[in-house]
């Protein structure tokens, strides 16, 4: 094969420039606070003036928040780096390249990382029932029915759960059925595009 048709070194500059995208996904999607400007100067630009990498750190996060706020697809990506290219003061197709590559790596962690950013209340982490006999009661005619007994965890990510214990006799759980039809009615209505 001929020196020609060999496909041409990675650049130079695609190790760190993907070590700084790491690093402003760490510091600014999943919240490591030990990722700091000074340490990614330090440890991937350290022959870099200051105002240098500051310039190139600000514009790397801009694009990274950019594409992450968007949840671009490969096209969409694409069609945004190819126009960051052409755009004065933008990006080389090298630095553009190695976006690409880090973001069709990262998508999915970065996604989940700001959609459990964005949740402000507890979610049902885990749900489990059963069902039982009472065996005791103040009413004696309440005894040997059936109840649900239902348990639901409720946190967020990354803390820790609380659990919420409910007991349902056969009125409530016909009751419950009907609200949450009502719910995903409301959802269906919501969602179905006309």
């Amino acid at each position: 094969m001929a020196a020609s048709e060999q496909p041409p070194p990675p650049p130079e500059g695609s190790r760190p420039l993907s070590a700084l995208l790491s690093g402003i996904a760490q510091a600014a999607f999943h919240g490591n606070a030990d990722i700091t400007e000074e340490l990614l100067h330090g440890q991937l630009y350290p022959e870099a003036p200051p105002e240098e990498f500051r310039a190139l750190r600000a514009k790397m996060g801009g694009l990274l928040q950019s594409i992450a706020s968007a949840d671009m697809d490969l096209n969409q990506l694409e069609a945004f780096l190819t126009a960051q290219t052409k755009k004065q003061g933008g990006i080389t197709s090298d630095q553009a390249a190695v976006i690409a590559k880090f973001w069709k790596n990262h998508r999915t962690h970065i996604h989940e990382s700001l959609i459990n950013q964005s949740r402000w209340d507890n979610v049902l982490k885990n749900m489990n029932w059963r069902v039982d006999l009472k065996s005791q009661s103040r009413h004696i005619d309440q005894i040997n029915t059936p109840v649900a007994v239902v348990e639901m965890e409720l946190g967020k990510n990354g803390q820790e759960s609380e659990f919420l214990c409910l007991e349902f006799d056969e009125a409530k759980v016909s009751q419950m059925l009907k609200k949450l039809s009502e719910i995903e009615e409301s959802m269906t209505l919501l969602t179905q595009t006309t």
